[in-house]
């Protein structure tokens, strides 16, 4: 191992990172996390903070689940992979399956396909939602919508139906076929419609209108996120998400959740979906399958598409798709344990209780702070403030700025995410009443920089 000044010197020299301008970060060094314990980062210079962000919305047990780690060791010793393609298996992905499904049968899902994250959970639900198709007899079914503001990840049909240009541009040409409707976003929306029910009537027509501008019988599927996150936490009105399981129940288009923010537990609810009472066709999971302890994803598919594939005769049903990594054993042997400890913990119920706290604190910050223009959140752990310029024109504040008020946020002791013009929160599930104490004194200390 090196040591630290050797480390600092060769920060962002050879490794690129994701979601940053490799020159940028070569002058603006990114901080070296160095150990984590419990909900707490610290960095090579031993400065501990909040890990506020959750890792990236990931690390809902926190960093010092023995249970989990104990199983990754265990199964490391016994098994440390082999494939899952067709023709082979392991204990622990069969069990994994049937606990994932089990978890999730609430909301209808009765099949798992594992993958090796999040990105690779949605392209392989927009795979199989035109495999769907094609097998029933409509193999013109090749379109997708989407919501604008939403986030799919990083493949190129995860970036083709996500809703920000950022992920998109340098890009382009992205998948054709793919086509973006209004997000149900208060603050800002081109109806200029604030009360969410009422948007939320909008967006539907919208979508309604569209379909049948498209063609209806060229619509492979809808996909959505039940609260959106990586948008800036935009919380649609309860009504929003039946208004559209309605409308592609209507049409014959499958309802995918992207549910790989909100599932087990982030929101309150083991997945967002049961906030707004809907059964979705597909699900994609990822982040608190595992809470970060090993790099794992899952497509979740409903009764429906699953007779269809497994009672095809054709030959057509095989999916011709998967990862080096689909099932990997040592990340099964993780996903088991951290569904039994997400459940024994009961997270969903701490983060409904701490993510009330913290949107109440932060909504008693806006009070305090004309640059905080919206607070998003309420539902679980995920929370944003959405800093401006000026509260009447809602002009986002300065980049250079937001920087300053996250670094000394960070420098009090709580690591925050810039995402646009927001603070995003989406801290650990097993965070304590006082753990939000210090959030808000922290935010409160980095705003006051301003």
């Amino acid at each position: 191992m090196k040591d630290i000044q050797e480390l600092k010197e060769l920060n962002a020299k050879q490794l690129w990172h994701p979601m940053g301008h490799p020159g940028d970060l070569q002058s603006n060094a990114p901080t070296i996390i160095d150990r984590a314990e419990g909900v707490r980062i610290i960095d090579l210079d031993g400065h501990e903070a909040i890990d506020a962000v959750g890792g990236l919305w990931c690390a809902n047990l926190g960093y010092s689940n023995d249970v989990v780690k104990q199983a990754i060791a265990d199964q490391l010793f016994k098994l440390p992979y082999y494939s899952a393609f067709a023709g082979t298996s392991n204990a622990p992905a069969i069990e994994a399956a049937e606990t994932v499904i089990n978890f999730f049968k609430q909301d209808g899902m009765a099949r798992a396909f594992f993958t090796s994250g999040g990105s690779d959970s949605v392209e392989t639900a927009l795979r199989m939602a035109r495999q769907y198709h094609r097998l029933r007899g409509q193999p013109q079914r090749i379109k997708y919508l989407s919501l604008k503001k939403g986030y799919h990840g990083t493949h190129f049909g995860g970036a083709s139906v996500n809703g920000n240009q950022r992920f998109r541009t340098a890009y382009e040409p992205l998948l054709p076929g793919c086509f973006h409707l209004p997000s149900p976003y208060g603050y800002r929306n081109p109806f200029n419609e604030s009360d969410p029910a009422k948007l939320a009537q909008m967006i539907a027509q919208a979508m309604e209108d569209e379909i049948i501008f498209q063609d209806p019988s060229t619509i492979a599927a809808f996909i959505m996120e039940p609260i959106q996150g990586a948008g800036g936490v935009i919380v649609p009105d309860a009504s929003f998400m039946k208004l559209a399981r309605d409308i592609c129940d209507k049409h014959g288009i499958l309802m995918i959740s992207d549910e790989v923010i909100t599932g087990f537990g982030r929101t309150g609810d083991w997945s967002g979906a049961r906030h707004w009472a809907v059964q979705p066709d597909m699900m994609t999971v990822a982040k608190g399958i595992t809470s970060a302890y090993f790099p794992v994803g899952a497509t979740l598919v409903n009764s429906k598409v699953a007779e269809t594939f497994e009672s095809d005769q054709s030959g057509e049903g095989a999916i011709w798709h998967g990862y080096t990594y689909s099932a990997h054993p040592v990340g099964m042997a993780a996903v088991n344990a951290c569904v039994s400890e997400t459940l024994r913990l009961d997270l969903k119920s701490n983060a409904a209780a701490r993510g009330a706290q913290l949107y109440d604190g932060l909504k008693a910050l806006q009070s305090e702070f004309d640059i905080i223009g919206d607070v998003r959140g309420g539902h679980g752990l995920m929370a944003a403030i959405e800093l401006v310029s000026d509260r009447t024109t809602k002009a986002p504040l300065e980049m250079g700025t937001i920087k300053r008020a996250h670094k000394a946020t960070y420098q009090a002791g709580t690591m925050v995410r810039i995402g646009g013009n927001n603070l995003l929160m989406s801290p650990p599930l097993i965070l304590t009443e006082s753990d939000v104490g210090k959030i808000l004194t922290d935010l409160r200390s980095g705003l006051s920089t301003i």
